[in-house]
């Protein structure tokens, strides 16, 4: 483990670099810097040599020439045991650098500003990310850091050994460095490459990365090998950035299943519990009390599904809702956060897993935009993410009868859930309960029907419910079932060649039906 005798700095992000260099020199480091770093570090009385004279070449076309020299990239990919290298450094007058200290323009974030393509492209690194690969290709000799997280963990090995690295910890920092030149690139192509596409927003090559975060026992079976990655920046209430408050380490159906109860939470601004069992709301109901009323009425829709299942929640957990939640077996519990006589009550069962996730008491406005994938063999699917909503007071109204002021509002309800439930979806509710839940079935009658049985399983009454369906009715079958449930008004996409058909059977049952004109599939 050779000592660092020299380092070469050029840091767009400035947090810690002082005091990381300021280390550094006590060790006796000599430290190369260009412009703006060179003049930080200056400022803060660090002894710097600027990367102009170390080259003898000057900074010059507004900073893009500057570190592309012969001087700094044989610094770095020098094997310093090869005789002909050497040997070569020798002869040209090329001194090794031991450590190399970058990070890279800000292009993400400029973009993400909405930058014009001229100053996107200033923000593009081009002597960055060579430095880093440089390094990184030599790192048995090169030490690369790339990160300000990283300084605290170099200092404490240097002083451990008396100004070295260890090859181990070199290989580890080269392998960060070269995700992230992968990652910067990637941002930099998927910019480009949506740029005047006919398509829309869609890149002509598509590139990500993600960052894994947990190794599991076994995938979706226990024959299936698993784990769990990460977006590298996430803007929004996500599982990915959940706190796990207690409980054991999340099984990759805990994960799918808590996503999915996230997402359909934030739908709703008043107290609110659901409740999901394989990715499919079994129970839903908003409250304008206490949240422990509304998981209570939210339970009350399928006790039998809930057990171990998922449970979601917009407001602080408090101890009555956590008692609630104890009196049965649940696997997840999802919530923006958790008093500390919640947190005792809950950590008494130890089966039960609690994240916390800031931003949940948002709702709707605190999602993003984003790409939704999904794998295909030898392929892959993008679409925009389902953050489709419709103001249903605003809605065609298509019967003779428009809706009342309370079945619009449990159609609002009702809407804001079906699109959560697996296709074909077919859902009964008040305004501020679900009642019965027909996923996944073949025929959207077969939906129907079996919400009905679901609803007189649980002991509640369909008579004065609302309907939504995720896709339009096909046949007036679907009506004719929700009519003799005793539905008195409907929420459909239409759209059907049988809408006329469909809307008579309302027309006939007296019931209201309302249009929105968007279909909320989910597969």
């Amino acid at each position: 483990m050779p000592q660092i005798t020299r380092a070469l700095v050029s840091v767009t992000d400035k947090k810690g670099i002082t005091d990381f260099m300021r280390e550094l020199a006590s060790f006796g480091v000599e430290i190369i810097s260009t412009g703006g770093t060179a003049k930080a570090l200056k400022d803060s009385g660090i002894t710097v040599m600027d990367i102009s004279e170390y080259t003898g070449f000057p900074e010059m076309m507004d900073g893009r020439l500057k570190t592309l020299h012969p001087l700094v990239h044989g610094g770095m990919l020098a094997i310093r045991d090869n005789p002909e290298h050497v040997e070569a450094m020798k002869k040209h007058g090329i001194r090794p650098i031991d450590m190399l200290i970058v990070n890279l323009y800000r292009f993400e974030e400029t973009i993400a500003k909405g930058a014009s393509l001229e100053e996107a492209i200033e923000n593009i690194d081009i002597g960055g990310p060579a430095m880093v690969r440089a390094a990184s290709k030599n790192n048995k000799y090169v030490s690369v850091v790339t990160d300000p997280a990283q300084y605290p963990r170099i200092i404490a090995e240097m002083k451990a050994s008396g100004g070295s690295v260890s090859e181990k910890t070199n290989f580890e920092l080269a392998r960060d460095a070269f995700s992230l030149t992968a990652r910067y690139d990637a941002a930099i192509s998927n910019y480009l490459q949506g740029i005047d596409v006919e398509e829309g927003q869609f890149p002509l090559t598509y590139t990500v990365q993600y960052q894994r975060r947990q190794t599991m026992r076994y995938g979706e079976n226990p024959h299936q090998k698993a784990a769990f990655y990460a977006e590298p920046v996430i803007d929004q209430p996500a599982i990915a950035t959940a706190e796990q408050l207690w409980g054991k380490e999340l099984s990759y159906n805990n994960i799918m299943d808590a996503d999915a109860a996230l997402d359909l939470i934030m739908e709703f601004g008043r107290p609110a519990c659901v409740i999901l069992k394989h990715s499919n709301p079994c129970g839903a109901a908003q409250s304008e009390g206490t949240l422990t009323e509304a998981y209570r009425r939210a339970l009350a829709v399928d006790t039998a599904s809930a057990f171990g299942g998922i449970v979601g929640l917009n407001r602080t957990v408090d101890a009555d809702t956590a008692r609630a939640i104890g009196e049965i077996f649940t696997e997840v519990v999802v919530a923006p956060d958790y008093t500390p006589e919640a947190l005792a009550i809950l950590e008494a069962k130890k089966n039960v897993r609690l994240l916390k996730v800031p931003g949940i008491a948002g709702g709707p406005a605190a999602k993003r935009q984003l790409l939704a994938s999904r794998r295909v063999v030898g392929g892959l699917l993008l679409q925009e993410r389902d953050l489709g909503a419709v103001d249903l007071s605003k809605a065609q109204v298509v019967t003779k009868r428009g809706p009342t002021a309370d079945e619009l509002e449990a159609l609002s309800f009702a809407w804001k859930i079906v699109k959560y439930v697996k296709s074909n979806a077919v859902i009964y509710a008040t305004k501020d309960q679900l009642i019965g839940v027909g996923a996944g079935q073949m025929s959207r009658v077969d939906s129907s029907k079996l919400a009905i049985l679901k609803a007189a399983n649980a002991g509640l009454s369909t008579k004065g419910t609302v309907v939504a369906s995720d896709a339009f009715f096909p046949f007036r079958d679907g009506v004719d079932e929700a009519a003799r449930a005793g539905a008195t008004a409907i929420v459909q996409p239409g759209g059907s060649v049988r809408d006329a058909e469909v809307i008579q059977a309302a027309d006939e049952h007296g019931m209201a039906m309302i249009f929105t004109g968007m279909r909320h599939f989910r597969h």
